[in-house]
């Protein structure tokens, strides 16, 4: 089902993000470096980030409601990034901090053509219960959509699409980082979005072009999700349902920074759904969000808002 039900008071499409919050801390270097090398980098940046507060952000600047439901350590990166969430128009309602444990820290290494590595310290995403998410149950039955990833325990994400699911409210999965996913939790994703190497991860099909990419989707269509789209970067995504799959080509831009073009383009997959567009057309808007974020740096900063969306000539 595509379509979410519930009242929306201020008409704005409203969504649920449940997910990750971060401080990203980013260098720009040449090339990303071998193993055991060292190199030395250029200019560095300390920019709030994780997959979640990413797609809160994206999708509010999309000109959604956005209700963010997450933990943050009791710390200097948890505090900035509240102050982030109220500057960015995010509603952190359902943000709680945590004491005793860190915030959440990605370290980002961005190569001059735009390609990234990160690793990630959880800190307390992985505190995210179930019951932080049933707190949220009223806004989640309420949604045009709900989206989550997998840098929060899995428990956690099953408890959020189960309420999604039952209210009939669309359920967007960015299957980040990847792993094995139960039958139960993806007999309940309305719209499944990995990239290459998670569509890999989740399938065993190496992801190189469009035909690897129809067979990998095949094999998640098969597994129980509704849709899937597989994201490529630079080439475009797939977009795949039970009767029909079509490749979009990807918008040509010069790409700064690619960390968070999954991120833009999952938000702005929900914000689309929750509008009441078709898979399509949502996409299609998800992938002008995606493109125009790679062509700054930063995660959140990279976010563009719904005119540059609409006016973009990409």
């Amino acid at each position: 089902m595509m379509t979410g039900t519930g009242p929306i008071a201020d008409q704005r499409p409203h969504i649920v993000v449940v997910g990750s919050s971060n401080m990203d801390l980013v260098v720009k270097t040449a090339r990303i470096p071998t193993l055991g090398e060292t190199i030395l980098g250029g200019d560095f940046l300390m920019v709030p980030g994780g997959k979640g507060a990413n797609q809160a952000v994206a999708a509010a600047k999309l000109g959604a409601h956005v209700h963010f439901v997450a933990r943050l350590g009791d710390d200097l990166f948890g505090r900035q990034s509240l102050a982030n969430f109220e500057r960015e128009g995010v509603d952190a309602t359902h943000v709680t901090l945590s004491s005793g444990v860190a915030s959440g820290v990605a370290l980002i290494t961005v190569d001059a053509q735009g390609n990234n590595v990160i690793v990630v310290a959880p800190g307390a995403n992985s505190a995210l219960s179930a019951d932080d998410v049933e707190r949220a149950a009223d806004d989640i039955r309420a949604a045009g959509a709900v989206v989550a990833q997998l840098e929060v325990p899995l428990e956690t994400v099953q408890h959020a699409a189960q309420l999604a699911h039952e209210s009939g409210v669309p359920f967007i999965l960015d299957p980040a980082p990847a792993q094995d996913l139960p039958a139960e939790l993806l007999d309940m994703v309305s719209v499944l979005t990995p990239n290459e190497t998670e569509a890999r991860i989740l399938t065993g099909v190496e992801v190189h072009d469009e035909p690897s990419a129809r067979a990998a989707a095949r094999k998640l269509l098969a597994a129980g999700v509704d849709a899937v789209v597989v994201t490529m970067g630079g080439q475009g995504f797939l977009l795949a349902e039970a009767n029909s799959m079509e490749f979009i080509a990807a918008l040509a831009v010069q790409a700064i920074d690619a960390t968070a073009a999954g991120d833009a383009f999952a938000g702005g997959l929900a914000v689309g759904l929750a509008q009441g567009q078709s898979l399509r057309e949502a996409a299609t808007f998800a992938g002008r969000a995606a493109a125009l974020s790679v062509m700054k740096m930063g995660a959140q900063p990279s976010m563009p808002t719904r005119e540059e969306v609409e006016t973009f000539a990409g």
